[in-house]
């Protein structure tokens, strides 16, 4: 593993809120669009629910198209001109997308427009995404002092998650508030505009980021093999699918738990602020372990616990389509999967060569999350379907990370930094 050049000094609490604010609202965004699926198709397609709900979480899986360009291009600029200027591009291109799509006319009111529309920003907010992960877990990585890189990196996670507890919130609150006609109208709506209101104070913050770039001689010496960087992304590329898989099965139970289950919508957004309550909480201790105990210690006994428990949980839940069981099942799997994907993605990070890591990192997350995030829920609708079993989900996410773990055994995990 290459070595990163650190700044100068730890970066202030400001410093980090202008990377992490920026990544709450990536993934506050994408979400948002996930709880709200249900309510989106009715507004902006055609055909009736059954179809509206299939067409609008298509459209949520357009948007991982263009996450590997985003990834590659905007990941590619990080590592040649600098990772501020590359975070702040893709957080003004996410304003765009969240604003345009929030103000999208419905299909009543503009025909297929609407959907073409929706389509098209999607495509724009998955490219800023795609363009994000690299650029902002490769300045954590290297801001941080080099003995509390595990808490800096699942800073990234928590934030996201946090984004998911304020999505569940506004979203368990909107449904409580207005009627079902309300909330398929203009309902959701608020809940994309409330999460672009941020976009100035953010822009304003990335600007007084300090750049941590390596130094040019540190790029990989001309002629080095790449077989150990194709070993690396390869595992890389089985670790994020593992995790990504299981992170939108976990986003999914909103859209399960009214679709499968029949609960009421208020009902399924408790489900939503649970996963962000238990997420939030364990990204920041399974960041701060992995610093203590080492990455694929900490990751092997809740991955293995998941590919015990996932299917189970699932069974429970159909069985028993109660609030109770549905908090429980969420914040059980939300801990298993928190505990084995936070340390298992610094294994991953820390491999890869400082130069270019943050196109490196964006290209094999914009690829994982492009083959298995964008598909994931249709394809858990679809097993639904065809098998007429609540508890496929479960199996996919089981596959997925026996997937995980083997991706885990394919890399050599950097020796622990000492604490001066």
């Amino acid at each position: 593993m290459a070595e990163t050049t650190p700044i100068a000094s730890v970066p202030t609490a400001r410093q980090i809120a202008a990377v992490v604010v920026g990544n709450a609202l990536e993934f506050y965004d994408f979400v948002t669009y996930t709880f709200f699926a249900v309510q989106i198709g009715r507004a902006l397609f055609p055909g009736d629910s059954a179809h509206k709900l299939i067409l609008s979480l298509a459209t949520f899986g357009v948007g991982f198209v263009t996450r590997p360009l985003g990834g590659f291009v905007i990941g590619r600029f990080a590592d040649r001109r600098g990772r501020k200027p590359a975070m702040i591009l893709s957080f003004a291109l996410m304003g765009v997308g969240i604003v345009g799509l929030a103000l999208t006319p419905s299909y009543a009111m503009a025909g297929m427009a609407a959907p073409i529309l929706a389509v098209l920003f999607r495509l724009l907010q998955g490219f800023a995404l795609g363009g994000e992960v690299g650029p902002n877990t490769a300045y954590l990585l290297e801001a941080a002092p080099p003995h509390r890189r595990g808490f800096f990196v699942s800073l990234h996670y928590a934030t996201a998650d946090l984004a998911v507890l304020a999505a569940g919130t506004i979203g368990f609150a909107l449904s409580s508030l207005l009627t079902p006609d309300q909330l398929a109208s203009w309902g959701w709506r608020i809940a994309f505009l409330a999460g672009a209101a941020i976009v100035p104070f953010g822009l304003m913050l990335r600007r007084t980021l300090v750049e941590t770039l390596p130094a040019e001689e540190e790029r990989p010496a001309a002629g080095a093999s790449v077989r150990p960087f194709l070993v690396v992304a390869g595992a890389g590329m089985l670790i994020l699918g593992a995790g990504t898989i299981s992170n939108y099965t976990l986003d999914y139970l909103t859209t399960y738990a009214q679709t499968t289950l029949h609960m009421a919508v208020n009902t399924a957004f408790g489900a939503t602020i649970m996963l962000g309550l238990v997420s939030v909480a364990s990204d920041l201790t399974a960041g701060w372990l992995a610093d203590r105990v080492g990455r694929k210690r900490l990751l092997i006994l809740p991955w293995l616990s998941l590919l015990v428990l996932a299917v189970p949980s699932f069974l429970v839940l159909s069985r028993f389509p109660t609030p109770a069981a549905l908090l429980a099942a969420t914040a059980l799997l939300s801990l298993l999967h928190i505990f084995g994907s936070t340390p298992a993605m610094l294994l991953f990070v820390e491999a890869l060569p400082a130069r270019i890591r943050a196109g490196s990192l964006g290209m094999v997350y914009a690829l994982a999350i492009a083959l298995f995030g964008g598909t994931a829920q249709v394809v858990e609708t679809a097993l639904i379907r065809w098998t007429g079993s609540p508890i496929a989900p479960g199996w996919y996410m089981t596959a997925a990370v026996a997937f995980g773990l083997l991706g885990t055994l394919l890399i050599r995990e950097a020796p622990r930094p000492r604490r001066r």
